[in-house]
């Protein structure tokens, strides 16, 4: 069976979000990829129905831009983070605050997770002051982080017993398609559930694609980050010989940008590796998480990753090194003397 993939198209101008800041901005141009609102979005303002109330968890690199693009489709918003200094931007843009994930989840009918990993996921929603206690019988609970798939069926079976719907959604397109709204995103979970979390969805991408049952999500975003690794690893080395080779890399990048050998790395990544900078669009440590998940998948169907075993070691080699808070573009410093 095909797997449905939902592409929003025809987006409206948005607020958009500033360089330095997450407030709201007036933004010149529209945002790349245009999406419409969805027929239920549609409907709800053409009845001037309240679009549901959403609360929103971890305002990291991913997240607070995430949050700042529901806020300005319209919806209720209410934050928390564990740093309460990274909430107050979006205070200030319109989002009410929140002490505690309880706090946030008490009067929300769609509760969202952007955080660093699995047990940071599960300390949100079932650990103290968590927000599972507080969401009432048929919140929705949509978690953006990347977890491993087990956890992501574990976090569904028990929200799940108490009424609460739960969808695995982890993004890609880094901070770059976090900003601009157009995040492909990684849907697992009962169809109904995905239905009734399309629009929220289309808020903060332009590619939404449902897999299957929950922790598909989650399967899929593992397969992106051994894509990503050999992705970056590749274009760090490639940069690397090329400058030994004392070629004029600006030609080389170019001439080789619309073969075989192109890919987004090469376009967003290239540069700032041949120029020893690495602006944060992903970190390199939370990259090596992804990889443990991969690898422990793999691992599970007795499947082995030589080349993703590899940047995994250039990976953890950085880390001790201490640049594991860098852009995952770092990788270029394995290369430099």
């Amino acid at each position: 069976m095909q797997t449905p993939v939902l592409v929003a198209s025809q987006r409206p101008k948005l607020p958009g979000i500033g360089a330095s800041s997450w407030l709201i901005q007036p933004r010149a141009e529209p945002l790349a990829g245009t999406l419409s609102q969805s027929p239920l979005v549609t409907a709800l303002t053409m009845t001037g129905a309240r679009l549901p109330s959403v609360g929103f968890i971890g305002l990291g690199q991913l997240g607070a831009p995430m949050a700042a693009n529901l806020l300005a489709r319209g919806y209720p918003l209410t934050v928390h983070n564990r740093n309460r200094m990274a909430e107050e931007p979006l205070a200030a843009a319109g989002a009410a605050r929140a002490a505690s994930p309880a706090e946030v989840a008490a009067n929300v009918a769609i509760l969202c997770l952007c955080v660093s990993d699995g047990a940071a996921a599960e300390a949100v929603l079932f650990g103290d002051q968590g927000a599972a206690a507080s969401l009432r019988p048929g919140a929705l609970v949509i978690d953006f982080s990347t977890v491993e798939p087990a956890q992501a069926q574990a976090f569904h079976r028990r929200l799940q017993a108490a009424g609460i719907g739960c969808l695995d959604a982890p993004v890609t397109g880094g901070t770059e398609g976090a900003k601009a709204g157009t995040l492909s995103v990684l849907v697992g979970g009962d169809p109904e559930c995905v239905e009734r979390a399309r629009p929220l969805l289309e808020a903060v991408g332009t590619t939404l694609t449902h897999f299957g049952p929950i922790g598909s999500g989650q399967q899929v975003k593992a397969v992106n980050q051994i894509l990503v690794a050999g992705c970056y690893a590749a274009v760090a080395e490639a940069m690397a010989l090329g400058q030994r080779l004392g070629l004029p890399m600006e030609a080389v990048v170019t001439s080789l940008r619309p073969g075989a050998a192109g890919s987004w790395a090469l376009d967003n990544r290239s540069q700032g590796m041949l120029e020893g900078r690495f602006p944060l669009g992903f970190k390199l440590a939370l990259h090596r998480k992804d990889l443990a998940i991969a690898l422990g998948t793999a691992a599970a169907l007795d499947l082995q990753l030589p080349i993703c075993e590899q940047v995994a070691a250039m990976e953890d080699r950085l880390i001790e090194a201490g640049y594991g808070e860098e852009d995952l573009s770092a990788l270029a410093r394995w290369f430099t003397p």
